[in-house]
């Protein structure tokens, strides 16, 4: 059994939202789910349609029960929410937690203990601890196999992340259990520049101690929540779904790796590691910029001018190391020229070092189109160049890693489109250029020079 604490001491980055709907998408898989709530506010019960005043008995009865000499069944306060999925529901009692337990041995373990009686009958447990640091975030550190810490891409976000695993680092000085901790881009929104500049400072910084899957920004998942569902049973079909189902999906897929692979790093050393590195990474970003790089356009025939010309900025978005060797590989402006005209096989490498930037890029007279999905089968593309047929344009897969890519010779002009995932239409998550679409989404926006 997996136990999962997901943790952050700042409200509104999307604990209660991850916790739900990443125990629905485990349970949607296969697997047997708890979902433990340790929050007095219990937003998990609100998140889904659990009616608070029907509820008699909390989690907080069941920690509290063994130190009253009154043992509570944790099968007496369950909610079954759907056939593998169950939810241990929290009550403000749980704000008096701390100061009932005050002198009690072992107080720090009673959810381990809790946990450690129905380890048999689950596959996997996601506890949402509260927005603040106390006894009942430390029993879920205690009881806890991973940590998730969501984390809203923005900069005092990134801050808080900061101060967020330097009190966890000193709660689990004391906890020195194997653990896997992990960081989780949330609630993102590719179309701010804020957003887009964190998440690739996320990936550089902290690379294998944070999740590949990011958590988009979703109305959707909003709307969810208000109704009382879980996103992949409020609308199975929503990009909200997707996130969920691959961030489970990647869950699931680092416990056959760990199964081959022994856990060295404790707790406290994971986490002291990470908030060295966000530290930095804040201060870093105290004054946060977009740093552009040149592409530059080779000449179309030996009658053109030797100099190069910039005739597109690209933003490295996700692929930060490759942009800087590509950077470093592209002639300046300024730069005298070396040749009177560029061979084939320059160009060619010119077209293989785009190749290296998701999204669209222009290259010369023709447009090429890279994007990154590991688990499709299908990738095309549907636009105004083709009458919105994707069967005319399909992206050809390339290498192990999930890389789809396409070249068209596009006359100049303003054109829209979008992506088919497998028959799914969404806009290119590499493109910032985007217009909503009469259907109330949004169409990808390209411009060609």
């Amino acid at each position: 059994m997996r136990t999962i604490a997901v943790v952050n001491q700042k409200g509104g980055c999307g604990k209660t939202t991850v916790s739900i709907n990443l125990a629905s998408a485990l349970a949607e898989s296969g697997n047997k789910v708890l979902l433990v709530d340790m929050d007095a506010q219990s937003h998990c019960a609100v998140g889904l349609a659990v009616p608070e005043e029907q509820i008699e008995q909390s989690i907080y009865d069941i920690l509290i029960s063994k130190s009253r000499n009154e043992p509570v069944r944790l099968s007496e306060i369950l909610w079954q929410i759907s056939d593998r999925l169950e939810l241990a529901p929290a009550s403000i009692d749980l704000s008096a937690f701390d100061q009932q337990m005050t002198g009690v041995a072992e107080r720090e373990s009673c959810l381990k203990n809790v946990l450690e009686d129905v380890k048999s009958l689950y596959d996997y447990v996601i506890i949402d601890c509260p927005p603040a640091v106390g006894l009942l975030t430390f029993n879920a550190l205690r009881a806890a196999t991973d940590v998730i810490v969501p984390v809203e891409t923005g900069y005092f976000a990134l801050h808080g992340l900061s101060k967020q695993l330097e009190t966890l680092n000193i709660l689990c000085n004391r906890c020195q259990q194997k653990v896997d901790v992990k960081v989780l881009a949330s609630m993102y929104d590719i179309r701010t520049k804020m957003a887009r500049e964190i998440l690739a400072e996320l990936r550089t910084h902290f690379a294998d101690r944070m999740f590949k899957t990011v958590v988009n920004f979703n109305t959707k998942i909003k709307e969810a929540s208000s109704f009382g569902q879980p996103i992949n049973e409020y609308d199975p079909a929503s990009k909200g779904q997707q996130d969920f189902q691959m961030l489970s999906e990647e869950l699931m897929g680092a416990k056959a790796k760990r199964e081959n692979k022994m856990i060295v790093d404790s707790l406290s050393s994971q986490i002291e590691a990470i908030s060295t590195t966000a530290s930095h990474l804040a201060r870093a970003n105290k004054s946060v910029r977009e740093q552009p790089i040149e592409i530059v356009s080779l000449p179309s025939s030996p009658k053109e001018k030797t100099e190069p010309k910039t005739t597109e900025l690209v933003t490295a978005m996700v692929h930060e190391p490759q942009a800087a060797q590509a950077q470093a590989s592209v002639p300046q402006a300024d730069e005298p020229a070396q040749a009177p005209a560029p061979e084939l096989s320059t160009l060619q490498d010119t077209e293989e070092k785009l190749a290296d930037y998701y999204g669209v890029n222009q290259v010369s007279d023709a447009v090429m189109f890279v994007t990154l999905y590991p688990r499709a089968s299908s990738v095309q593309i549907a636009g105004d160049f083709n009458g919105w047929q994707p069967e005319a344009s399909s992206m050809e897969r390339v290498g192990e890693h999930g890389t789809w890519r396409t070249k068209m010779d596009l006359p100049k002009g303003r054109y829209r489109y979008r992506l088919v995932v497998d028959g799914q239409w969404q806009q290119d998550p590499y493109n910032e250029n985007m217009e909503m679409n009469p259907y109330g989404d949004y169409n990808s926006v390209l411009e060609v020079h």
